[in-house]
């Protein structure tokens, strides 16, 4: 209520009731000027009637909502079910026009300024994670994302038809690659002790190979399953500097590390990074469905925001406001706190595990998120003991732990893969994946190394029950 609406309740409620209402209001409404005034992710989270009073403030400034309104057009923010209305906080128009994904709807004043709001304030989240860049949140997930990064490249390297990346072993980012037209030139990584790294070597000589002027850019990894690392960002991005080469980055769940985000910071600090691309959900815990386009170069960032065609999906901006709000910078930076904590007790868990089945933790210290298990005993003990363990897990109900056998072959549009799903050709031994990832907590991962220890037990039992019988 206006302060004219105040005096009015004065008429009809005690005068001193009404005033502590008003000064309740004012807080309220203090905590969504700050956010207006200063763009900033709040410190402290708000509360949920804090969070549902400004987006029902913002709902009110979007046509479909407005009292008498009469829409004559093809998309006048008509919904058939109040339920699916509740659910976007009828909130409906969505965001940008059909030239740009950043500009402002005159029909939708409110779901515009949610937009605005909420780049501004995912941008204070990626500079409180170590990089201070441009950015835009997009309605697409991370491979469609990159996709879109490559097709604004297109433009301005119009003759230029392949891409250099280091492998990973991750269908979307390949596709990505494919469904923009270009040839992905596969560089297979090299061995350092347990460790995947980016073979330095191998894509200087594909440049020389293949002709500067007919790359369209390199596209690194940051975030990936162990024993893959990191990219050699700072290298890489060297390299392309020297060369006139643009560089993409899959930083895929890479906000929640803040060893990932400082390679991206000293990459382009040292060299060129055009873009780098991040999941909303996998770094903020909302459903899939959005991604960050972030870069260095402003402009490049609005060229990309600018090639995405027509109005798109507020709802991947409108979730991601909402978390952020809830959980307050405070709240994020103990999330990114926990999570480093609980890699650490995973590392310790899995060591001590692998120990007890007389496995081994690989040595992966530049992946800071993913850790990896030996299976030699397994697989000695039978052939498809190992496929077999992570159907078990499944069962079992543990997700996310992968299972990588080896000699695995799969063929994706056109180009076959050899020892897929391990980021390499002929990796030592096959072994099984577990992430800390942000979210994960202690629980889970004591519930986890119960359940693998039961599950390598009975694998073990049966294999010697095997050989006997044999």
């Amino acid at each position: 209520m206006n302060s004219e609406n105040f005096s009015l309740s004065e008429k009809i409620v005690s005068t001193s009731y009404i005033r502590q209402g008003r000064e309740a209001r004012r807080s309220h409404e203090q905590l969504i000027r700050h956010l207006l005034e200063q763009g900033k992710c709040p410190e402290e989270g708000w509360s949920e009637s804090t969070i549902e009073l400004f987006l029902n403030e913002l709902a009110v400034m979007d046509s479909n909502n407005f009292l008498g309104n009469c829409g004559v057009g093809e998309r006048e923010g008509r919904v058939a079910s109040s339920l699916v209305a509740r659910r976007h906080y009828r909130l409906i128009h969505g965001i940008g026009r059909s030239g740009d994904i950043a500009a402002i709807q005159p029909k939708a004043a409110g779901s515009s300024l949610l937009n605005k709001l909420t780049n501004s304030v995912v941008l204070d989240i990626l500079k409180l994670s170590g990089v201070v860049a441009s950015c835009f949140v997009v309605p697409m997930a991370t491979g469609m994302s990159l996709t879109l990064c490559f097709l604004t490249l297109r433009h301005r390297r119009p003759k230029a038809r392949y891409i250099i990346w280091p492998r990973i072993d991750q269908k979307s980012c390949f596709k990505a690659m494919i469904t923009a037209g270009f040839e992905p030139v596969v560089v297979e990584n090299v061995l350092e002790g347990d460790e995947l790294r980016t073979d330095l070597e191998a894509v200087e000589r594909k440049i020389e190979e293949l002709g500067a002027e007919n790359i369209l850019c390199v596209h690194s990894t940051t975030s990936c399953f162990a024993p893959r690392v990191p990219d050699r960002l700072e290298e890489l991005a060297a390299v392309c500097a020297k060369h006139n080469i643009p560089h993409i980055v899959n930083n895929a769940y890479g906000v929640q590390s803040s060893k990932c985000m400082h390679l991206i910071q000293q990459g382009a600090r040292v060299g060129r990074i055009d873009a780098f691309v991040q999941s909303l959900d996998k770094n903020f815990m909302v459903p899939v469905g959005g991604a960050i386009i972030a870069g260095f170069d402003e402009s490049f960032i609005q060229e990309i925001s600018k090639m995405y065609p027509g109005r798109a999906s507020a709802s991947p901006s409108l979730d991601v406001l909402i978390t952020l709000l809830a959980l307050g910078a405070s709240g994020y930076k103990k999330l990114l706190s926990e999570r480093k904590e609980i890699y650490l007790f995973l590392a310790q868990e899995l060591k001590s595990l692998a120990s007890s089945h007389r496995e081994r933790l690989l040595h992966t210290p530049h992946n800071p998120i993913s850790l990896a298990m030996s299976l030699d005993g397994l697989q000695a003990d039978s052939d498809k003991a190992v496929t077999q363990l992570g159907s078990m897990l499944f069962t079992r109900q543990v997700s996310g732990a992968r299972v990588i056998p080896l000699g695995k072959e799969q063929t994706i549009s056109g180009h076959t893969f050899r020892g897929f799903m391990s980021h390499s050709e002929a990796y030592p031994c096959p072994y099984l994946n577990a992430a800390s990832a942000v979210g994960i907590t202690r629980e889970d991962v004591t519930l986890c190394i119960k359940r693998l220890d039961k599950c390598l037990k009975t694998l073990k039992k049966e294999g010697n029950a095997a050989k006997n019988n044999g």
